[in-house]
């Protein structure tokens, strides 16, 4: 679970004025607080830590504009001699993308003096305070902050999260890009993720990934499934081993196929045509799991 500071970085409240923005596009030549710039006049952070913009979520959001404006303005900053448009955009992104959909020549903009080194960190914090971001995109923004000389202690500082928080979030870049990409469409939670990322080899991973979208488990099962499967091989086959010492091949083949299967611990005793099947489970979800699995293959 993400723990939020009181305090916060520079985020919307240090950057907008209380006094309202005036509205007249001449009171923008002087790129003063609170003016009226032209859309086609500001450029996409570069810096924008979110990812990905629903479209039927913009859709929305256009058509309102439409009704009633853009409640909020946004955010920019003067753009470095020589480049295209004048103003690049820091916070609001959502807002200037809704009001060309919405064919505004215009736009209620407050213009600030940032460094470039600022623009990502304002922006991150905005996102932060508006819950605005997936976990993906929260991890690569903190990465890129780290990249530039922060510790995790001071992003923590900066975005009011805990440091645990941003270490949690730092490790779901060790997942392969097809989880990441779970994550970021909300088809793994965090919590999945984290379950993941106890199993090291790739195709459990995919097995387990697959269990959890498939049948919907709970956080706390797939846990359990992640740190069954991690065991260390030898703990999990002792009592697999005949008495001679040596598993014979084909036996330990059919063990991965029905832990892979099954996604859980299992273990065959017995030799010479007759034995038993044991099948591991760790509370009544796991068991129903399972059985479902087994009772699933008994019916194709």
């Amino acid at each position: 679970m993400v723990t939020r500071r009181n305090a916060l970085g520079r985020g919307l409240d240090a950057l907008i004025p209380a006094a309202p923005p005036p509205r007249s596009a001449s009171e923008a030549q002087d790129a003063s607080p609170g003016a009226e710039l032209a859309v086609a006049d500001i450029a996409p952070n570069p810096d924008q830590p979110r990812r990905r913009f629903d479209d039927a979520e913009l859709a929305r959001l256009a058509d309102s504009i439409r009704r009633h404006g853009v409640l909020q303005p946004v955010v920019v900053r003067r753009s470095q001699p020589g480049a295209a448009r004048p103003y690049e955009l820091v916070v609001g992104e959502r807002r200037w993308r809704a009001s060309q959909r919405a064919g505004r020549a215009t736009i209620p903009a407050v213009v600030q003096e940032l460094e470039p080194s600022e623009l990502l960190e304002v922006a991150l914090v905005e996102n932060v305070q508006r819950r605005d971001l997936n976990p993906i995109e929260l991890a690569l923004a903190f990465r890129t902050l780290l990249d530039g000389g922060h510790t995790q202690e001071e992003v923590g500082q900066r975005v009011g999260l805990d440091r645990s928080s941003i270490a949690n979030h730092l490790r779901l870049l060790e997942l392969p890009k097809e989880l990441q990409e779970d994550v970021e469409l909300g088809t793994l939670t965090m919590g999945h993720a984290k379950a993941l990322l106890q199993l090291s080899n790739p195709e459990r991973r995919r097995h387990l990934r697959d269990r959890i979208t498939r049948d919907g488990l709970s956080v706390r099962a797939a846990e359990s499934l992640a740190r069954s499967l991690a065991a260390p091989r030898a703990k999990r086959s002792e009592k697999t081993k005949p008495a001679a010492g040596k598993v014979d091949p084909n036996l330990r083949g059919l063990i991965d196929q029905l832990q892979a299967h099954l996604l859980t611990r299992v273990r065959i005793e017995g030799a010479e045509g007759h034995g038993r099947i044991e099948i591991h489970f760790h509370g009544p979800e796991e068991l129903d799991r399972v059985a479902r699995s087994i009772l699933e293959g008994r019916r194709a």
